[in-house]
Order: C-alpha cells, then structure tokens, then sequence
C-alpha cells in the first residue's frame, strides 16, 4: 500500500452528508485541512430526512449551533417520540418516547418494578412514569434549569444542509460545482486518485468521502465495496413522499402509522408537514400506493408527491482504500425511527475520533468498519421488532413480516425479554433499554417474569415508591408550556440575534 499523507480531503456529493461532514471537519479535526465539496446543482438530494433522535444535540453543540437559530433557519419543531399507531392492532396506539422511565436500580431497570407492581395492583400503565412520554401526550415541551427533558428535532434537510453549508464555506470549505465524469484510481494499490469532472476539472485528494447517495458512485462503483442486502427482514423497498400543509398545533412527536402494506409518516414542522409512505412493492402497486398517502394526507399538499426506490442493508466496508461511504452511500434503513441523520452523524463522529494522523492504516480502518456495521445491525434489528411483533392477522404483508426468519441477534433480544423482562444494551447499540423495553412491549410481549431485586420493596413501599414516580412526571410537565408556544418565544429570541449564518 502506497503511504500517502491524509491533507487533502474531497467530499463528493452535498446534501445534508456532504455538508455535515465538510462542517465537522473543518471546524473539529484539529488541525488544517484542504477540503473540497463537489457538487451538482443539477443532482437533486433525497431530503426527505425530516426527522431525528436525540444525538443530533451532540454534533449541533460540537459546531457550537445556537438551537434558537436552529430553529428558525430548519423550521424546526421539537421531538419526543413517536407514536405507533395500529403497529399490533388495527385501533391500537403506544409512544415510544425519548429519555428514561422511572428510576431503576443498579441491577434491574425500572420496568422490573413496574411489573411487579402491576401485580400487586399498584401500577399504572408504563408511560405515566415517563416525563417525555406524559409531555408529548399533553403536547408540552420546554427547556429550563428546573428540568431536562430528552429531545430531538423535526427539521428541514434541505435548510439544515444549506446551514451547514455557510457554516462550512466560512470555515474554509472551498466548493467546486460540476458532475463526477470518472473516479481515477491508482494502478499500483486501487487507491483513489482523483475526481475527473464532465468539465474537465480534476479534483485530486488524499481522502475521499462518498456522500453521492444511492448511487454511490465511489464506493460501489467505482471501488465495488459490496453490498448486504436485508430485504428478506426488511421487505418494504419503496416509499412516496410529499409536503402538506399545517391545520393544527405541531405536536412534539412523529406519527408513524401502519396501513395494509408498510406504514405512514407524519412529521409537524413549524408552518407544514412532511408526509410519506413505505411500502413494498411485491405487495402493493406503486400507484395504488401514490393514492393511499393522498388519501391519507388531511391537508392540501403543496409539492408533487415524489417516489424513492430503495435496498435496505449496508456496505460489506464503510471505510474502502481511501474512501468513506457516509449517508445513504453507505446503505439504507428505512426511517421508522428516523435514524437516516443519525447514521450520518455516527460516520462523522467515528472519523473524527479515528482521523489519520499522518497516513491511512489498516487497523484503524478496520476498526471504523467493526463499529459502524454492529451498529447498523443493532438499528437494523430494532426496526424489524417493530414488524415481527404484529397481531395484524389477514394483512399478507403483515402476515409475511410475522412469520419470517429472523436475525439470530433479534431473536436472542426478544426471548431474553420474553422470559426474564432482561434487557442488556451493547455499547453500539444507539437504542437506550428502554427503547427496547417501549417497543417490545407496546407490540404485545408480556414478560413472564422479573428481578428479585424488586422483592425488597414491600408492598407499601412499592406503592410509594410509584406513586412519588407518578407525582413527580406530572409536576414537571405541568409546568411545561405548549409545544407551539415554547417554539414561537426560541423563534423571538432567534430574531433579537445578529449572528445567524443567512446574515453573515
């Protein structure tokens, strides 16, 4: 392998992957860097990734993103949950929310205690211990000294992606406009070289960061890295997306809402709605499926509805040679927990902690790929949960996503709860326990049994211990304020600042 210093970098593709990574790097690497964004305003972006989980905070604090003007430049709304509706049952509803329930110990979590207390007559249903989940319900949210609650974003990609563009050309980020005619590699190692654009420029660069989409024109064409394909547990490969207008409050959670074939997104932003549906095309005809989602959409849509076609799985290597697969270059998992961005952000983050310091080594590649793919596969067994688990007997869809082969991983999760209510997190595992405790038995698993360690309460301080849980959740949210007002005061001390990236 030619050893090559790593000082010039060439970001291929923008959108929300291309900028977040020219963002990132040139402003927390560490040391200067020659980086370069190609990119056609002729190639249009996915940009339908409206929605998030809470480690979008950790890269927005990172590039010191002041959340008022956040807001405003995204049309941003906040987010603390979502909502399943007829996952298990025609009719049937449960939130999965962001942040913990209740207040476990150090050997068993809370829903231990929840559940024998429900024996013993003494509990609620498992939200009324979750300040998130009790706020999203009564669609409050609020930040302050006196609590913290656990949040994220609906935003528009394609503001967030011209945001950090700004943020990126003023940090050095020089961006060169044109089509990728070839990728050049080096004879001697397979190496990319450079980039060769349709109109003649050459862009060389020591590392390269794929962030052309599902073509990935790098990676996979050019490097052919390979491709794992999770359509037999993931079956839906189509969606329809398309913008609608407001009616109502936005309210601080995504609605994710099952129909026949695949389900239906809901994303409030702050003056409209995105809009979608995932389906499989082996069960439901692409227009069939086009007049499903505008018969589902309450308000006027203000766009076209436009298709996307994907492949779930992931790249065999997320980091190949020289070149860094990030984004929907490096694979796809639908958004049903609205991880798109997040994977994103999980690529730049490993990078930044494992940017070469002089030349690209092998044990740092490999290390890179081993983290990237056992999250993924963490991701990937967390959203087939979600269709294993269904009671929605008659739907062939339905009936096939119950039924079929499941990763050996998931299978070990689910039984492990089944019998025990145990739930142990991996360290690559993006999904808290109670993410895992939320779904599992929101789609219908009842555990069989729980700790001990829960037998050390009596019955009196049991019914204590849920009752002060209880109090405590409904204080705090009632003194939170309405989703959309606390959104209206950030947007007014948004426009008292001078700092915004737009103005600079």
């Amino acid at each position: 392998m030619t050893q090559r210093n790593v000082e010039r970098v060439v970001i291929a593709g923008g959108g929300t992957a291309g900028w977040m990574a020219a963002a990132a790097l040139s402003r927390l690497v560490g040391r200067k860097l020659s980086i370069t964004l190609v990119e056609s305003e002729e190639i249009g972006t996915v940009g339908v990734g409206e929605a998030t989980i809470p480690t979008i905070l950790t890269i927005n604090r990172l590039l010191q993103i002041p959340e008022p003007d956040f807001i405003k430049l995204t049309s941003g709304t906040f987010k603390l949950g979502i909502r399943f509706e007829n996952w298990l049952r025609e009719g049937e509803h449960y939130l999965h929310s962001f942040g913990d329930t209740g207040k476990g110990s150090w050997a068993a979590g809370f829903h231990h205690f929840w559940l024998r207390a429900r024996e013993l007559g003494l509990a609620e249903e498992y939200g009324e211990y979750c300040t998130e989940l009790k706020a999203a319900e009564a669609e409050r949210f609020g930040i302050s000294s006196d609590h913290s609650l656990n949040y994220a974003y609906h935003l528009d990609a394609t503001k967030y992606g011209m945001y950090l563009r700004k943020m990126a050309e003023a940090s050095g980020v020089k961006r060169v406009e044109g089509k990728i005619a070839t990728v050049e590699l080096c004879p001697s190692d397979g190496f990319i070289e450079a980039l060769s654009l349709e109109d003649g420029q050459r862009i060389e660069g020591d590392l390269f960061i794929d962030c052309t989409g599902f073509r990935a024109l790098l990676s996979e064409g050019a490097l052919k890295t390979g491709f794992d394909d999770w359509s037999h547990w993931l079956p839906a490969n189509r969606a329809w997306a398309v913008q609608s207008e407001l009616s109502e409050a936005p309210k601080p959670y995504t609605r994710a809402i099952a129909h026949k074939v695949g389900w239906q997104w809901r994303i409030p932003l702050q003056h409209r709605a995105g809009n979608g549906l995932v389906y499989c095309d082996s069960f439901m005809e692409d227009d069939v499926a086009h007049q499903l989602l505008l018969d589902n959409v309450p308000e006027k849509t203000i766009t076209e509805p436009r298709p996307i076609r994907f492949t779930t799985g992931q790249r065999k290597r997320y980091w190949n040679k020289n070149c860094i697969a990030l984004g929907l270059s490096s694979g796809f998992i639908e958004p049903l927990e609205s991880t798109s961005i997040h994977f994103i952000q999980n690529g730049i983050m490993w990078l930044l902690m494992m940017f070469p310091d002089t030349t690209i080594e092998d044990s740092t590649v490999q290390e890179y790929n081993t983290k990237l793919r056992a999250e993924a596969e963490h991701i990937r067994d967390f959203i087939v949960l979600h269709y294993t688990l269904n009671e929605r007997h008659g739907d062939p869809f339905w009936d096939h996503c119950r039924n079929m082969a499941l990763p050996d991983s998931l299978t070990h999760r689910m039984e492990l709860f089944r019998q025990s209510a145990r739930v142990f997190k991996p360290q690559d595992d993006v999904f808290a326990e109670n993410s895992w405790v939320q779904v599992m038995m929101g789609q219908g698993i009842t555990p069989a049994g729980y700790h001990n360690i829960t037998q050390a309460l009596s019955p009196d301080q049991m019914n204590t211990f849920m009752k002060g849980i209880q109090h405590d959740v409904a204080k705090t949210v009632g003194t939170l304020p309405p989703h959309g007002a606390f959104v209206k005061t950030l947007l007014q001390h948004a426009n008292t600042r001078h700092s915004l990236p737009s103005e600079s």
